[in-house]
């Protein structure tokens, strides 16, 4: 490369959103807004669950570290893209964007085993409600926090040290709003082969193990709630788990349709808006969908206002 007078780059350009300058006070607004009421609802919703002794129960705890890993994923996020409306070069640098990355990824992938966490805990709470206490014992709930969190730490860790591998001589300018590495692997000057064989792998298993318990769990609800003879008892279960899967769906299928689908590393143009989804809409819609359907979770924040 030297050889070349290639030089190699270590800072890069988001465009972002650069393509609608006239746009651009208005999506700040937007976007402002949008994190400052996933910020206040998920970190709300944990120091409620924190104070409330009453919602220290398995199904809380992780709804819980849901919304913390909610708030880190907008944290990761939103905080430079309103910077960069008003930056004039919009630059991040190498480290600055492996940062970011690790960040974002801790978190989806969290999210992906809290959720699977969450849909095993409905299920054996709706399927085995006799046996909850001893199936979802405070021990197993927090083995699998553990796991879910060690998960969420390796997967970022193995795509940044193949990101290591790379070096980017082509281009700064990445097309996008964060930094993620698909956008990265465009603009490599080392063929990306081997990271996106690891992508394929790694987070293909982390997408196919969550998702497989999602559906299971989800499935033997469903069984289960369609054989109650309580009309009422039918209808309160599955207006919860209705709002849960909704939720689960938007999820998963934006991440699998976002790296996964085929050509998925050649389909740039259709990045941001799937991207928009998975990190910033769906922390937002999370702490609204999980609690205020929920009367523990409501009756709750009522008795922590009565007391302030």
């Amino acid at each position: 490369m030297t050889e070349n007078n290639y030089s190699l780059t270590t800072e890069f350009i988001l465009v972002g959103f650069s393509d609608h300058p006239d746009l651009k006070i208005l999506l700040f607004l937007v976007f402002f807004a949008i994190y400052l009421v996933t910020m206040v609802g998920n970190l709300g919703l944990v120091a409620l669950i924190y104070m409330e002794r009453r919602l220290h129960t398995p199904m809380y705890i992780f709804l819980g570290n849901l919304a913390l890993m909610d708030s880190c994923c907008s944290c990761a996020i939103t905080p430079k893209m309103l910077e960069n409306f008003f930056s004039v070069d919009r630059s991040i640098s190498l480290y600055e964007c492996m940062a970011q990355f690790y960040f974002l990824c801790l978190a989806e992938t969290t999210d992906c085993f809290l959720l699977a966490a969450m849909a095993y805990d409905r299920y054996v709470a709706i399927c085995n409600p006799l046996q909850y206490h001893t199936m979802m014992s405070k021990k197993l709930c927090l083995q699998m926090i553990t796991g879910a969190y060690i998960g969420g730490n390796l997967h970022p860790m193995i795509h940044i040290g193949f990101m290591f591998r790379l070096t980017f001589c082509r281009s700064h300018v990445i097309k996008h709003f964060f930094c993620d590495f698909l956008p990265l692997y465009r603009i490599s000057c080392v063929d990306p082969y081997l990271n996106e064989l690891m992508i394929l792998i790694f987070s293909g298993s982390v997408n196919v193990f969550s998702n497989s318990i999602v559906l299971i769990s989800y499935f033997r609800i469903l069984f289960t709630i369609f054989t109650m003879k309580s009309k009422e008892g039918r209808s309160k279960a599955l207006s919860t788990c209705a709002s849960h899967f909704l939720s689960v769906s938007i999820f998963y299928g934006s991440l699998l349709y976002m790296y996964t689908r085929p050509n998925s590393f050649n389909k740039g143009d259709e990045d941001i808006p799937v991207a928009i989804f998975y990190t910033l809409i769906i922390p937002l819609l999370n702490p609204f969908i999980y609690s205020l359907r929920n009367k523990e979770v409501i009756n709750a924040i009522k008795r922590t206002m009565k007391k302030r």
